[in-house]
């Protein structure tokens, strides 16, 4: 085990932090409010604890895929924390684990929240609050890898460890150049969103806010009614846009190559509207019984484009819903976005090949002696891509039903406790009952947003880099490793 790369690394990651800071420190400027001066020394901070951990370089600048999940876990962790501070030193949320449990929301991009009214808070902080959102949709470690590109061993090992999907593909040869162009698309689509809202009336910082919600897929808005007060255009245009961030961002690379016809062929992303097209029509239809057609279908395509691609904004609370529409939001909380997305949950890719992994072993019992491989796009699914979902698939289970046993230690309902794990391990936001999207989770003892707050790590990292850093093996190695370099040095000086 190199920890010493990994230090590196997290020193690189606090060292972007710090630069980020400074948006809300200029947003403060702007908007002439002092609390800008706790995101300056968070900054400062970050900087000086950076410029530590990278002082003394490596002496082997190879890494393999255990660093990459190890430094991946740790630098969200760190980042979260460091990200927290701001909030509690100015005391806008003067409990530390909320503030904690805010930044992690945000930088997973679930935006479930503690806040009982978002509207007291400072400009500079709302600012930050979402820009989180933008920042964690693509990962922090892609952005590192887009400006610097880290020297030795694989730096794929980062992007694999770091981007949600059951796997992830090289666009171009050069890891560098893969996590330009995945910013580049980012970047180009934020900032289309960002003048549609502005001519729909927005304010550009408004306007900013709700974009960077919409395409880290996150969910914090700037409002206590969420996205309940705007107008139907916007209503629309933030509809269509957090469809598209939960896109595999491949198609986008397709298209933006003039490779159409291959981005519209991928079985995932036909999957994926094919599921919204279905959940809509069926929520529409349930919900003319009690509004106009134009109002109910607005309404069913908001919630489930917010839910499936696990942002989490409503205009609507469908806590009151029947239980037939409430039970296929659920439903969509699960299943999620398209691998390569910013979106959460189990994925669209890994659903498809569960389902043809059932449909596999079926036709085995039918026919014993045939021999067929799970195809998708057309092309054979490797045996370890299918072990490996079936492997999350167990661990996501197990990781949700314990979570849900530790969080039912509160009493509270079924419900309430089923739908906050899911909410904040698929990284949705609001779920039912007390934690539905006119509520929060501000009621939750510490304990219970420790867990979650786990839970939406986990939900980000697709469970392995932050189960890892459990493993007694993990730590065995690196303690044996530090003892024998301490062994080494102690042996150089008697000589």
């Amino acid at each position: 085990m190199n920890s010493s790369i990994v230090r590196i690394i997290i020193g690189q990651v606090l060292k972007v932090e710090a630069a980020l800071l400074l948006l809300p420190c200029i947003t403060a400027l702007v908007y002439q409010e002092k609390v800008g001066i706790y995101y300056l020394i968070t900054a400062a901070a970050c900087l000086a604890v950076g410029f530590i951990f990278t002082f003394r370089k490596s002496r082997n600048d190879v890494f393999y895929l255990k660093e990459g999940l190890v430094a991946t876990s740790l630098s969200w962790v760190v980042l979260s924390i460091f990200g927290a501070v701001p909030f509690y030193i100015s005391r806008e949320i003067p409990s530390f684990v909320d503030a904690l449990f805010e930044t992690v929301s945000g930088f997973t991009t679930t935006g479930s929240s503690i806040l009982t009214d978002v509207e007291v808070l400072s400009r500079t902080a709302l600012f930050w609050r979402s820009f989180t959102h933008w920042v964690g949709g693509m990962g922090v470690l892609v952005f590192l890898l887009a400006i610097i590109p880290l020297s030795g061993g694989s730096n794929f090992n980062l992007m694999k460890a770091e981007s949600p999907g059951p796997s992830v593909g090289k666009l171009v040869p050069k890891v560098a150049y893969t996590a330009r162009i995945l910013y580049v698309i980012y970047f180009g689509i934020s900032v289309i969103e960002t003048i549609l809202l502005m001519a729909g009336g927005m304010t550009f910082y408004e306007a900013l806010l709700t974009t960077f919600g919409t395409a880290g897929t996150g969910g914090f808005g700037f409002l206590n009614s969420s996205m309940g007060s705007f107008s139907p255009y916007l209503q629309w245009v933030i509809t269509i846009f957090m469809i598209l961030f939960g896109v595999n961002f491949n198609a986008y690379y397709f298209i933006l190559f003039r490779k159409v016809k291959k981005a519209f062929q991928m079985e995932e992303v036909r999957a994926y509207f094919l599921i919204i097209l279905i959940a809509v029509a069926a929520i529409t239809g349930d919900l003319v019984r009690t509004m106009n057609f134009s109002n109910a279908i607005r309404t069913s395509a908001f919630q489930v484009g917010s839910i499936i691609t696990t942002t989490g904004f409503s205009t609507a609370d469908f806590n009151t819903w029947s239980q037939t529409s409430r039970t296929i939001l659920v439903l969509l909380m699960f299943i999620g976005a398209c691998a390569g997305s910013t979106g959460g949950g189990i994925k669209v890719s890994r659903i498809l090949v569960l389902i043809k992994t059932v449909f596999k072993e079926l036709n085995s019992f039918l026919h014993p002696k045939s021999i067929k491989k799970i195809k998708m796009d057309d092309k054979p699914i490797e045996h370890e891509v299918v072990r490996a979902t079936n492997v999350y698939f167990c661990s996501y289970m197990i990781i949700f039903a314990f979570s849900v046993l530790l969080i039912s230690l509160e009493n509270y309902d079924l419900t309430t406790n089923f739908t906050a794990v899911a909410a904040t391990f698929n990284n949705i936001g609001p779920g039912l009952e007390l934690v539905g999207p006119a509520a929060n989770f501000s009621f939750l003892n510490a304990f219970s947003k420790c867990i979650l707050i786990f839970d939406m790590l986990a939900g980000r990292l697709e469970l392995f880099p932050l189960l890892i850093l459990f493993h007694p093996g993990l730590w065995k190695e690196v303690f044996t490793r530090k003892r024998k370099i301490i062994e080494s040095r102690n042996l150089d000086r008697k000589k």
